[in-house]
C-alpha cells in the first residue's frame, strides 16, 4: 500500500471534511492544487484565512457580514423596507433570495433548525432575538422561508406560535410544482401543497 506524504494526506483529510466531497473527489482536489501554479494556491490560502478574519455576523440579523462593519448591508440600507422579516436557515438563504429581486424587506438568519432528534432546540438557534426583533412592534409580516421538510415546518410552527401574540401577519413562502416540472414527474405531497396554494388566473 503506497502511503503518502503527510501534507498531501493532511489536505485530502481535510477536503474529506466538507459537505459533499468524498474520498475520490478529495484525493482529486488535493493533487490538482499540488500540480496548479503557486500563486493560485497561495491565493486560496489567503481567501481561507481571509474568511475567517475579516468576517463576523450582523448582529441584527446574523448574516454573514464584514468583521469591521456595524449591521450588515443590507439591515444598515435605509430603503429596505422595515415592514417584512423574512426568516431562513442559514446565510445562503439570504443570497439565494436576493438573486431573485423579489423581496425588498429584511432578514433574520436561524442557522438551524429545530430537531430534537439531533438535540438542537430553541436556545441554540436565533429565535429569542427574533421573537425580540417582533416585540419591537416594527414589524407587520413574518415570512416563513424555512425548507420543506419537518424540521423546517417545525420551526415555523414554533416561530409562529412565538410571535403571533404580537399582532404580526406569519406568513409561509408557497409551496407546490417547481417552474417547468411535470405532474407525471411529481410526488403526491408536492402536487397536494400545489393544489392547495392554487391561485386566479389573472
Amino acid at each position: 500500500m503506497t502511503v503518502l506524504p503527510e501534507p498531501i494526506s493532511n489536505l485530502i483529510q481535510s477536503f474529506e471534511r466538507l459537505p459533499g466531497i468524498g474520498p475520490k473527489t478529495a484525493s482529486r482536489l488535493a493533487f490538482f492544487l499540488l500540480r496548479a501554479p503557486d500563486d493560485l494556491s497561495q491565493n486560496l490560502a489567503q481567501a481561507l484565512l481571509a474568511l475567517k478574519n475579516t468576517t463576523g455576523m450582523c448582529p441584527v440579523c446574523f448574516n454573514i457580514t464584514l468583521a469591521h462593519q456595524e449591521t450588515c448591508d443590507i439591515c444598515a440600507n435605509p430603503h429596505r423596507d422595515q415592514d417584512s422579516l423574512c426568516i431562513v436557515e442559514e446565510p445562503l438563504d439570504v443570497l439565494m433570495i436576493e438573486q431573485t429581486g423579489g423581496f425588498n424587506g429584511r432578514y433574520h438568519v436561524l442557522h438551524g433548525v429545530l430537531s430534537p432528534i439531533e438535540g438542537i432546540g430553541p436556545e441554540d438557534l436565533k429565535l429569542a432575538s427574533l421573537v425580540e426583533r417582533v416585540r419591537k412592534g416594527d414589524i407587520r409580516e413574518v415570512i416563513v422561508a424555512t425548507n420543506p421538510s419537518m424540521e423546517g415546518d417545525a420551526t415555523a410552527l414554533y416561530i409562529r406560535q412565538q410571535v403571533s401574540s404580537y399582532g404580526v401577519r406569519v406568513t409561509r413562502l408557497a409551496r407546490g410544482l417547481p417552474v417547468g416540472g411535470d405532474l407525471e414527474y411529481a410526488d403526491q405531497n408536492t402536487i397536494l401543497r400545489a393544489l392547495a396554494g392554487r391561485q386566479e388566473i389573472i
